[in-house]
């Protein structure tokens, strides 16, 4: 650039494009309109109030003169300087009054309205500000991503570096959600962005992510931040940095706590999207209403967090929370993006497509558009680069809105350079060699600098640049540099570009010739732009800008911060390094190509390489990043390790810190995602995983998702652990929707339910042989939950079977322990009519044939454990009646009146009637008492307990269990008829019961222990004696 000496026609130096007319004008005739649109964002320094600016000063000379003189207006800015200086000398800062009162009277009224301008500006940067507020773009509504197997078309991949656009080929998929990791935080309560380009002062020791701007040099700060405090960090400790990865475990939170509340939506809304979209055809629909589910979740906690008052460590989990939804909702997005391109059906004939690349006079974006359709492996590399884009576009767009570098150089390009060397003769003080010329290479050319507050303006430029070119957003860091009247520098950013000339192909009908696309000299261009990123004497900023553009990684790497800007730089230098080798491969030039350095050709990149390089990195920070659980899955979804990633996952599960709810979740649905995909997953590997969820949502009760996600588990795993699950639910109501929902889901509840009756009936159930001598033992809770458990099964008529055999089995239980109010209980919980219902529901499957064996026995079983039952009621309410209900005798009183002994009289009468009533009610008792003991002693057709059929399957441990209650039981019944008959004086019937035990037809005596016989014969012997005692013969029979 030819060097323009500062003393020429302003004119010709800063002709600038009037926005708003689109007409060229002078800058004397443009100055007053700029300044008036600068007044409301003038320069916030350390040396100026906003009111005391240079342009505030030119600005209040054009409103009070009709004619723009610049060299007196030059002379009254002097004057103005300073007055200004010597006044902040004398800690003064009013400045005299030079104006007549007319013009005092408007500064002043001025002054006020810029001062309460500021304060409200102020007070808004002060307040908490949201972690993120959603630009335009982003309220765009959902889109439909590519099918399964379908192909996506070439011309909808935006290739990031060669052909930019204002949207990527990820956003328009909708793959689109708010960073909140893109967000920092200083000590004032503003996002570290707008804190270092507003004002240089360094935030110390604070480096919440990876967009931290300038810090005392102003060159040593990120771009991507990482950490989503903005605003909301007033309350943590600035001096030391926050490190979320210590913070594994968010169960400290209570339910109640909104943050956790919020976001446990996700887990239903998971649940919805996995239904709605069932088949593999739209697989990549359900990725995007994943993504687009934890973006809307983001938001919501965003609001949240702004209401609530930071704390210490509870606030740093909330933040956890947040960070893992954001890097979720990212995740989500690289998987819509990368696998809706491998899992494309068809493939290109490569040879063909080379022959026909041959014969044809391509240019050079048409050579490339040939190399992203015939390399999967580079395009897809392409698609990691506009990922990274994406997710800092959603940055930019909810920060960079809050601060414009316009408000500190707006159309005009040093301007305080232009004035030192316009005036730096007349300047009191030391003055510094700066240059002396203009144009944009005098700085490098002259090796001066430029004015102070214009080498902070330069740096605060350069930085939003290279935002933007982080962000893919070539086209607004190229207005940005016009809106700062450095279009030279946005021309400079244009000449990476492919050439192309649609010509070639043929005229259009219209006849009209459409314009030539790029950069005929590209290579040149690419070459100076080497030199330029390696140049010392630019800032970093500069130097990455054009290392971005030229391929030069050692440049553009120390202007990185954060895991994703290290990664972006290296898939940007790796993918630029492949174009070039293809295009200097198929060079259609007729001159020879400006060849760039070896160093460049020595960037020799591969996706693993560059991984192991970001986990070797020389920053512990971007170290530590890269053992984040969501950085760790990214880099396996981009490698497209998935089984290497899978055996990660499950070495998770068995930490010490196990992962949190959300990641479970997310594990559990890539899984889905790979299964309905027809990727190829292990069974051993991907089971766990579901697994785990599904005991996740089980231990925090999330009932309406168990069943859809246990259904997701094989067939063997799902009963066992649905009827885990259930064994916890006691309400009725909540069984039977537990049931319904687990029909819905395709569970095989026949089989859960009777697991569930299983399990539980099997807990802690011990027959203990050394029984005390009590009739009845007390009901415990565990017992409680046996009899609640025979109620899965009566829900279904066609259950009714299997709920007699389970409730039957928990009965025998219960009655071997002596627990006959508990086995009571269950067969109060088996409705009246179950055998009947059996029958019906027999006869409706196979008709008139008769029950199976297991079914008829277990009907035989059930009325057996009724007539003992019954048997025992019986026997407690003659016990209570015989002993409690007997009339109380009168005791010998004397009288010693007429009256007395009336009274004495009438009181015996009523005891004789009483002892009649008593009497008489003792034998209906003892009668029903000794008919129902009978009933189980003399059971029909075999005996009690005994099976009828035996060419149904065998069960060994039933037929113990009926064994042993045999011998548990009847002797029992007999000494409770052998109690019944002595009290009542029913000796014969004692001596009866004694013929009957003996008896070859029933075989009683088999059930009988040794000690038992001895006890029973021991009651004979007091029956005998009492028998004697009252006349009659041993025998029971009245003597003659």
């Amino acid at each position: 650039m030819a060097a323009t000496s500062a003393e020429g026609p302003r004119s010709t130096l800063y002709s600038v494009s009037d926005e708003e007319k689109g007409e060229t004008m002078d800058i004397g005739e443009g100055t007053s309109r700029r300044t008036m649109r600068s007044l409301d964002a003038s320069r916030q320094s350390s040396e100026f109030y906003p009111r005391d600016s240079t342009l505030h000063y030119i600005w209040q000379y054009s409103e009070g003169t009709k004619e723009f003189d610049p060299d007196k207006m030059n002379k009254v800015v002097d004057t103005r300087r300073e007055i200004r200086n010597k006044s902040e000398f004398e800690g003064n800062r009013e400045i005299p009054d030079q104006n007549n009162e007319e013009n005092i009277f408007k500064n002043s009224k001025r002054r006020s309205n810029i001062q309460k301008s500021l304060q409200l500006l102020d007070d808004a940067v002060g307040s908490p500000k949201p972690f993120l507020v959603t630009a335009t773009p982003l309220l765009r509504t959902a889109g439909t991503p590519t099918p399964l197997l379908q192909r996506t078309p070439m011309t909808q991949l935006r290739h990031s570096t060669y052909t930019p656009s204002g949207m990527s080929s990820i956003a328009d998929t909708d793959f689109d959600t708010e960073d909140l990791s893109m967000l920092s935080n200083d000590g004032y309560g503003r996002s570290t962005l707008t804190a270092s380009l507003s004002r240089p002062t360094p935030t110390p020791g604070y480096s919440m992510g990876s967009i931290s701007l300038m810090n005392e040099t102003g060159l040593t700060s990120s771009v991507t931040p990482m950490k989503p405090l903005a605003g909301i960090a007033d309350d943590l400790t600035t001096e030391t940095q926050l490190d979320t990865t210590q913070v594994t475990n968010t169960s400290v939170l209570t339910d109640k706590d909104p943050i956790v509340s919020a976001s446990s939506v996700l887990f239903q809304e998971f649940k919805d999207d996995l239904v709605k979209y069932p088949h593999s055809t739209h697989v990549f629909d359900l990725v995007a209403a994943y993504e687009k589910s934890c973006r809307n979740q983001v938001n919501q906690l965003n609001s949240i967090m702004r209401s609530t008052a930071p704390g210490k460590a509870i606030f740093v989990k909330k933040v956890e929370i947040l960070m893992m939804l954001t890097q979720e909702s990212y995740t989500w997005r690289l998987i819509g993006s990368l696998y809706s391109d491998r899992l494309q059906s068809g493939s290109y004939d490569d040879e063909a497509m080379l022959t026909d690349f041959m014969r044809k006079n391509w240019s050079e974006k048409k050579v490339i558009s040939l190399l992203y359709d015939r390399e999967s492996s580079t395009r897809q590399n392409q698609l990691v680069i506009d990922w990274l884009e994406k997710n800092a576009e959603d940055f930019l767009e909810s920060v960079l809105h809050s601060d414009k570098v316009e408000y500190f150089s707006e159309s005009i390009c040093w301007e305080n350079t232009l004035h030192e060397l316009r005036e730096g003769s007349k300047r009191h003080g030391s003055k510094r060699p700066l240059v002396t010329e203009m144009d944009p290479d005098a700085p490098v050319r002259q090796n001066r600098p430029l004015a102070d507050l214009d080498v902070e303006d330069e740096e605060r430029l350069l930085k939003h640049l290279f935002v933007f070119i982080r962000a893919g957003k070539l086209k607004e860091a190229q207005e940005l540099c016009e809106r700062c009247g450095q279009a030279w520098r946005a021309a400079t950013l244009e000449g990476w570009k492919l050439l192309h000339d649609s010509n070639i192909d043929g005229v259009p009908d219209n006849g009209t010739l459409a314009e030539v696309e790029g950069n005929p000299y590209r290579d040149v261009w690419k070459a100076c732009a080497w030199k330029m990123s390696n140049e010392n004497k630019f800032g970093l900023y500069e130097r990455a800008v054009y290392a971005s553009f030229s391929g030069n990684l050692n440049q553009l790497i120390p202007a990185c911060e954060s895991w994703e800007d290290f990664l972006w730089a290296y898939y940007k230098v790796m993918i630029d390094v492949r174009v070039e080798q293809e295009l200097h491969l198929n060079s259609r030039s007729d001159r020879q190509v400006e060849n760039l350095p070896s160093a460049y050709w020595d960037q020799n990149l591969t996706p693993e390489k560059i991984f192991e390089e970001l986990k070797s990195c020389s920053k512990e920070s971007v170290r530590r990043q890269a053992e984040h659980h969501h950085h760790i899955i990214q880099t396996h979804i981009i490698l497209d390790d998935i089984q290497g990633l899978l055996k990660i996952m499950n070495e998770w599960l068995q930490d010490e810190n196990s992962p949190s709810n959300h990641m479970l979740r997310f594990m559990a649905h890539f899984v889905l995602f790979l299964r309905a995909s027809g990727l190829e997953t292990q069974e051993e590997l991907s089971c766990p995983l579901l697994k785990a969820y599904v005991q996740n949502l089980i231990d925090d009760c999330q009932v309406p998702l168990v069943a859809t996600y246990t259904a997701t588990l094989p067939p063997e795993l799902q009963i066992d652990t649905y009827a885990y699950f259930l064994e916890e639910i006691i309400d009725r109501k909540e069984r039977q929707r537990c049931l319904e929902l687990a029909e819905s889901a395709g569970l095989d509840v026949q089989t859960i339910t009777k697991t569930v009756v299983e399990n539980i009936r099997g807990k802690d159930f011990k027959i203990d042989n050394d029984l005390s001598p009590a009739l009845e033992a007390a009901t415990t809770e565990e017992d409680r939950k046996k009899i609640e458990a025979v109620e899965w099964l009566v829900f279904d008529p066609s259950q009714r079977a299997e709920a007699l055999k389970q409730g039957n089995a928990i009965m025998r239980c219960f009655i071997a322990t002596r627990k006959h109010t508990a086995a009571r209980e269950v067969f109060n919980k088996i409705p009246a009519g179950s055998i009947d219902v059996i029958y019906k529901q027999w006869q409706m499957r196979a008709g008139s044939s008769a029950l199976p064996a297991e079914d008829d026995n277990a009907i035989r079983e059930y009325l057996c454990i009724k007539a003992y039952l019954d048997a025992h009621d019986a026997f407690n309410d003659w016990f209570q009646h015989f002993h409690h209900g007997a009339p109380k005798k009168l005791s010998s009183e004397t009288y010693s009146n007429f009256s007395e002994k009336v009274a004495l009289e009438q009181r015996q009468k009523q005891y004789e009637v009483d002892r009649e009533r008593w009497q008489n009610s003792l034998e209906i008792h003892s009668k029903a008492t000794v008919e129902r003991l009978y009933n189980v002693l003399l059971f029909p057709d075999g005996g009690w307990m005994f099976d009828q059929r035996m060419d149904g399957e065998s069960d060994a441990t039933r037929s113990q269990q009926l064994e042993l209650l045999r011998q548990l039981c009847l002797p029992l019944i007999c000494f409770l008829l052998h109690t019944v008959h002595h009290s009542t004086g029913q000796y014969k019937q004692c001596l009866q019961l004694a013929d009957i035990i003996a008896s070859e037809q029933y075989e009683l005596y088999k059930v009988f222990r040794k000690d038992e016989l001895q006890r029973f014969l021991t009651l004979l012997r007091e029956t005998s004696l009492a028998v004697l005692e009252n006349s009659m013969d041993p025998l029971g029979y009245q003597m003659p």
